[in-house]
């Protein structure tokens, strides 16, 4: 199972370059799985709801089922699992995207907008593969493979690439 992250500073479109690339991944036949990192806690259930009614009542898991999908939710207490056994969790597919988790040691496609004002993040991690910008930035040593942002679909192209598909 390939895994490529998407990373990049908050706003840099991360989000929005994997949901436009999807459908292209999806469509060259790849089946495409992803794992989204938040930094505060999050809750993907209402209260009143009986899952998570199930919840506050102290479960440690609650898998919620329909005919059409099912969501495990998993109450934790201590730090964040590490990437490794959150990616053991899921079925093999082809390719796993994963949105955030910077730091970690796997091949990376930061989303950089120099417009931020913020500084590109492959400097300080080797594992960056290319850059998605919307303006080239300077010429550096070292930089890796500069890609469109506003063409996903040329993006997805070097997705497909490098996985070797």
């Amino acid at each position: 199972m390939k895994v490529l992250g998407v990373v990049g500073w908050s706003g840099s479109g991360k989000t929005t370059l994997i949901e436009r690339m999807l459908p292209m991944l999806r469509g060259a036949g790849l089946a495409v799985s992803t794992v989204k990192h938040a930094h505060h806690g999050f809750d993907m259930d209402r209260p009143g709801k009986d899952s998570y009614r199930h919840r506050a009542a102290g479960a440690r898991e609650t898998l919620v089922i329909s005919g059409t999908r099912w969501a495990l939710l998993h109450e934790e207490a201590g730090p964040t699992p590490a990437l490794p056994a959150l990616l053991a969790r899921l079925e093999p597919v082809d390719l796993v995207l994963v949105e955030g988790f910077k730091t970690h040691p796997f091949p990376k496609l930061e989303v950089h907008r120099p417009s931020l004002g913020k500084a590109p993040i492959w400097p300080g991690e080797r594992d960056v593969a290319a850059l998605a910008v919307d303006t080239p930035p300077p010429e550096a040593p070292g930089r890796p493979p500069l890609l469109d942002l506003n063409a996903p679909a040329a993006v997805a192209e070097w997705v497909l690439a490098w996985i070797g598909a």
